[in-house]
C-alpha cells in the first residue's frame, strides 16, 4: 500500500469541458458503516481462499445491488481469478558453510523464505552463494549487476532498494526515490530471469521502508499466485530475506565487509562475486488451486457508454495469522484496505445518486493485492473493458483516518496528466498536493494502479497528506509514522472511533469523486507525461 511542473493548460481544458457540476456532498455516514462492517472480526481478515473471502465478496455484491448498480462483467458482478495457494513449510534452519567454518541461521529469526514452485519438496544442497549487488539489470542506466556471472544453480544475495538510496545523488537512478528496480518483487523476477536457484535480499529497515517483523508474517504462510498452468515460466527454487546481522556474519565468513560491498555495489562497474559459501535447506510445499474473485459494478454512461473510467480498491487483507502480544490473531485491515473499499462503495452510491455521467464509471474491488497485486494483474491481462476505451484509473488504498489535512500526497509525481486534473479540483477545495513524504518506500509499485499503468492506462493514486489542518506537518508525519510502526500489517489495524477521525477521509473521498465526475463528463483523454515509462505503451496501441 501507500504514496514539479504541472501542465495547467491541460488542466484548464479538462476542467472546462465538464458538462455537469458535482452535486453529491459526502458525509461520515457514507463511509463509517461499511468501514466498520468490512473490518469487523466477522469478515475474518478478508483473506482470499477463505470463508472471509466468501463473506466479503457476497457483501460487496449485495451492496452494489442495493445501490442499483449494474453488474460490471456481463450479467455478473464477479470476475473469476484462477489462482494457486502455495504454502511453504521451510526447514527451521539454513546452514551456510565455507572452508573457514559454518553458520547455522534460524528460520523466522534470521531468515524468511518461501517458494512459488508447486513441487511437494524443494531441496537446496550446498548451493553456492554469489553477491550480485542490488540484483539489477537496467540498460537505460547502463547497469548490470549480473554481468559475466552464471547464477544457474546458485543463490543470489542482493541488497534492498536502489544504488542511489542514501547517496544524496539524485542522478544515480532516482536518488532516494525508489524505482521499480528497488522493489523486492523485481529482484526475484530478475534472479529468475538469470536462472538462479534462489534469491536472498538483505533486509535493512530504512531502505526497505518497514521492519523485519513485516517480513516475518510470511513465515510458513500461504502465498497466492496466478494459476499459470499451461504457460509456466521458470521459477526460483526459493525467494526470501535475511536480516542485516545475518548478512554481516556471512560477509565476515567470506572475508568481506558489508559496508565495502555496499560501496562497490553502488557503482556501475560493480562486478558480482562468489562469496565462497554454500547453503543447504529445504522447503516442504503444499499447493491448492482455486478461484478467487474480483467484484465489479458500473454506472453506464449516457452519451459515451463505451468510454470507461475505473475506480479500484482491493478488498483483501491478511486473514487470520500469528497472534500478537494481546492474543489477537485476526488481521482486520481497517485502514488497509477496508477504508478504500468503503470509499469505493461510497463513490458508487454518489455516481448512482447524482446526474448520470456521460462516460461509464466502473467500480472494481480486486482480490489478492496483499499477495502481489494479483487481482489487478489478472484484470490487466484479461480486461473486461478494452484498454483502448479505458480513459483512466483512480485507485484507493488507505483513506485518511487522521482528520482534516490541507494536502494530499501524490504517489509517483510527474507520471500522468491525471495529476493536472487533480490540481484543478484541489484548488477549488482550497487544498494542495505534495510529493510523497517517503519516496524510499516505492508506493508507486505497491498498489493496484501499477497494473493499469503497466498496460498504459493513466492511473491516479494519492495518499494521505501530512499537513494537518490544526497541528501542522510534524504532527501529521508523526501520525503516519505511528501507523507504520504500530498498525501496518498487524492485527492492531482495527477501526477504533476513539483513534480515528473520518473528517479528512470525507474530504479525500469528495476529491476522488470530483476528479472522476469531471472526467466522466469530459471528452478529453489524459495521457502520460514526457519521461514516463508508460507513455510509449499507451501511445503504441492508441495510434493503431
Amino acid at each position: 500500500m501507500k504514496k514539479t511542473v504541472f501542465v495547467f493548460a491541460l488542466s484548464a481544458t479538462l476542467a472546462g469541458c465538464g458538462q455537469q457540476s458535482s452535486h453529491y456532498q459526502f458525509q461520515v455516514a457514507d463511509l463509517e458503516p461499511n468501514l466498520v462492517t468490512l473490518s469487523s472480526d466477522e469478515f475474518m481478515g478478508r483473506m482470499p481462499f477463505t470463508e472471509g473471502e466468501k463473506i466479503t465478496t457476497s457483501f460487496l455484491e449485495q451492496e452494489f445491488k442495493k445501490l442499483g448498480l449494474e453488474p460490471g462483467n456481463g450479467d455478473s458482478y464477479f470476475q473469476d481469478v484462477p489462482m494457486v495457494s502455495v504454502t511453504s513449510n521451510p526447514s527451521e534452519r539454513m546452514e551456510f558453510k565455507s572452508p573457514k567454518g559454518a553458520i547455522i541461521a534460524e528460520g523466522l529469526k534470521d531468515f524468511v523464505i518461501w517458494t512459488q514452485r508447486t513441487d511437494s519438496l524443494v531441496e537446496v544442497e550446498n548451493a553456492e552463494l554469489v553477491f550480485a549487488g542490488f540484483g539489477i539489470v537496467a540498460p537505460e542506466y547502463g547497469w548490470n549487476d549480473y554481468k559475466n556471472l552464471d547464477v544457474k544453480g546458485k543463490i543470489a544475495v542482493v541488497l534492498v532498494n536502489d544504488p542511489g538510496f542514501g547517496t544524496e545523488d539524485a542522478s544515480l537512478f532516482k536518488g532516494n526515490t525508489m524505482t521499480y528496480y528497488g522493489r523486492w518483487t523485481y529482484k526475484y523476477e530478475e534472479a529468475a530471469r538469470q536462472g538462479a536457484l534462489g534469491c536472498l535480499i538483505v533486509h535493512n529497515t530504512i531502505p526497505a521502508g518497514y521492519g523485519f517483523n513485516v517480513i516475518q508474517n510470511s513465515w510458513k504462510a500461504s502465498k497466492l499466485y496466478l494459476d499459470d498452468r499451461g504457460q509456466e515460466k521458470y521459477k526460483l527454487g526459493f525467494e526470501g530475506w535475511i536480516t542485516l546481522p545475518t548478512a554481516n556474519k556471512l560477509f565476515d565468513l567470506a572475508g568481506m565487509k558489508e559496508s565495502e560491498m555496499l560501496a562497490k555495489a553502488r557503482k556501475s562497474d560493480f562486478q558480482p562475486v562468489s562469496l565462497g559459501l554454500t547453503a543447504s535447506t529445504k522447503i516442504e510445499v503444499k499447493a491448492e488451486y482455486n478461484v478467487s474473485q474480483n467484484v465489479v459494478a458500473k454506472v453506464t454512461g449516457k452519451s459515451k457508454p463505451e468510454e470507461v473510467i475505473i475506480y479500484s480498491a482491493h478488498w483483501d487483507h491478511l486473514g487470520i495469522g500469528k497472534p500478537d502480544e494481546t492474543g489477537d490473531s485476526i488481521y482486520n485491515g481497517a485502514l488497509d484496505n477496508a477504508s478504500g473499499t468503503a470509499a469505493l462503495l461510497a463513490l458508487a452510491k454518489a455516481f448512482k445518486t447524482d446526474n448520470q455521467p456521460e462516460r461509464t464509471v466502473v467500480f472494481l474491488a480486486v482480490t489478492a493485492e496483499e499477495q502481489g497485486l494479483w487481482g489487478s494483474a489478472f484484470y490487466a491481462q484479461n480486461p473486461i473493458f478494452p484498454k483502448e476505451k479505458t480513459v483512466a484509473n483512480i485507485n484507493m488504498d488507505g483513506i485518511n483516518p487522521y482528520g482534516k489535512m490541507k494536502d494530499v500526497s501524490i504517489i509517483g509525481v510527474g507520471q500522468s496528466e491525471m495529476e493536472d486534473l487533480l490540481h484543478v479540483e484541489l484548488e477549488k477545495l482550497g487544498r494542495y498536493s505534495a510529493p510523497e513524504p517517503n519516496p524510499v518506500a516505492g508506493y508507486y509499485f505497491r498498489s493496484d494502479h501499477f497494473n493499469f499503468a503497466k498496460i498504459g492506462i493513466p492511473a491516479l493514486y494519492f495518499g494521505t497528506g501530512i499537513d494537518h489542518a490544526e497541528k501542522g506537518k510534524e504532527y501529521g508525519k508523526q501520525l503516519q509514522d505511528e501507523y507504520t510502526a504500530q498498525y501496518y500489517h498487524k492485527a492492531a489495524d482495527e477501526y477504533d472511533p476513539s483513534r480515528w477521525n473520518l473528517d479528512g477521509a470525507v474530504d479525500d473521498v469528495q476529491l476522488l469523486y470530483n476528479v472522476g465526475k469531471s472526467l466522466s463528463n469530459s471528452d478529453k483523454w489524459p495521457g502520460w507525461k514526457d519521461g514516463s515509462e508508460f507513455k510509449a505503451v499507451r501511445e503504441g496501441y492508441m495510434k493503431k
